[in-house]
């Protein structure tokens, strides 16, 4: 361990890899599309919609006049990016695509009983299902027949040409060529990456490195499970042989956090420059869940001492705080959560919940800023009106209220 940081300079570090410390100068529209996954490595995409769903979320906190339109341009007609298994579903750069070809390989040949299992059950089907494909264009999975007419069942019990499909996308054999809303539309890899995309298969060593670097560059600052858990895209061997000779040739450091055990990685360039910054403007971010800042519950408590639970996954008579709760970034600190609901009917953002935990907070600078990113969220997902149902501690009632559009 050659030196220690403070938690406040882990803050940073993390704030500024994260792109919501206002530091970095993101393209508006499309381009900055490109340029936010192309710097986080991914973007996680989630089927929640109770607002816009996750990936767009995630960037619209950071991409200046974002609009999913935009995300369908870069994806479905620019090719800057594609999808797949990152650390989860994901949005990724398609400048990355060959150090996904190793996973790829390995669903030939799974160790997993489950996927084993799937491929015993659905082989025989990839084949037709990719001569269709072929053959006749680009399709969706509503496009194959249910034998039987069997209508369809829970997400594990597909139709035979719909598990089929997700196969054939996990082998690399097909690719998502674009969404139709939520749809998948499936066609042919070699019809979807763009001319002169890098296809050769990297060493272990070369995805090790790669590993490392997407993780801290998008982290700032990791632990070795943090980077493994980043991007899922090897195994544990491979990213400690990669921390092992990065460290060596000292294109990487490692490092502690004051008052915080364990050992912790970084790029030079980045401690440096973390070292020299000063705090981040108060300016509020309404996180999604999904979000690569929050999406480790461990490391949100590590590094910002903020205990969260996505509670839509809690039985509702266990829950604290709300279904689908977004945690407040102010400056460099997390002081709330917020349940929101766009109600697109009557387009009205209604606000179920809101929990603030001022300990320490400026009051009069937060409810401003508070305001204008409520406003901000109701804009982006069609709403016309707001709605405050339950807000805590009362006495940010009455001004958050003044700062709201009606």
């Amino acid at each position: 361990m050659n030196e220690s940081i403070s938690q406040k300079t882990a803050r940073r570090l993390a704030l500024h890899a994260q792109l919501l410390d206002g530091r970095t100068r993101i393209m508006n529209g499309v381009r900055g599309v490109a340029q936010a996954i192309e710097h986080l490595g991914y973007v996680q995409i989630d089927t929640i919609s109770v607002i816009e769903r996750a990936h767009h979320h995630t960037l619209w906190t950071r991409v200046p006049a974002y609009q999913p339109e935009h995300l369908h341009q870069a994806h479905a007609v620019d090719r800057t990016v594609f999808e797949y298994w990152g650390h989860a579903a994901s949005y990724l750069p398609m400048g990355d695509f060959r150090f996904y070809i190793p996973m790829m390989r390995s669903f030939y040949d799974p160790k997993n009983s489950w996927f084993r299992g799937w491929g015993e059950k659905y082989g025989s089907h990839l084949e037709p299902v990719l001569k269709k494909i072929r053959e006749e264009g680009p399709k969706a999975a509503r496009d194959f027949e249910n034998p039987g007419g069997r209508g369809q069942g829970p997400w594990w019990d597909w139709k035979p040409a719909k598990a089929a499909l997700e196969m054939l996308f996990w082998r690399g054999e097909l690719m998502i060529r674009e969404r139709n809303g939520f749809e998948r539309i499936y066609d042919l890899t070699e019809r979807v990456l763009p001319a002169g995309t890098d296809t050769r298969e990297p060493s272990p060593s070369e995805l090790g490195r790669f590993i490392v670097r997407r993780a801290l560059g998008a982290l700032g600052l990791a632990s070795e499970k943090e980077i493994r858990d980043y991007i899922r895209i090897g195994d544990k061997s491979i990213v400690v042989g990669a921390l092992k000779e990065m460290l060596a040739a000292a294109e990487i450091a490692r490092l502690g956090v004051e008052n915080r055990g364990g050992k912790f990685y970084a790029l030079p360039s980045a401690l440096e420059e973390a070292r020299r910054m000063r705090a981040a403007a108060s300016r509020v971010c309404l996180l999604n869940p999904f979000d690569s800042l929050v999406i480790s519950r461990s490391r949100l408590k590590e590094r910002f001492d903020f205990d969260y639970t996505l509670e839509c996954y809690v039985p509702r008579d266990k829950r604290r705080h709300g279904y689908f709760l977004l945690p407040i970034l102010f400056g460099e600190s997390i002081v709330g959560r917020l349940d929101p609901k766009a109600d697109r009917k009557s387009k009205t953002l209604i606000v179920r919940r809101l929990v603030l935990e001022p300990e320490g907070m400026d009051a009069d600078a937060l409810v401003p800023e508070l305001g204008r990113a409520i406003n901000e969220l109701a804009r982006f997902n069609g709403c016309e009106r707001i709605a405050l149902e339950n807000v805590g501690p009362k006495g940010f009632l009455v001004p958050l209220k003044k700062a709201l559009f009606r």
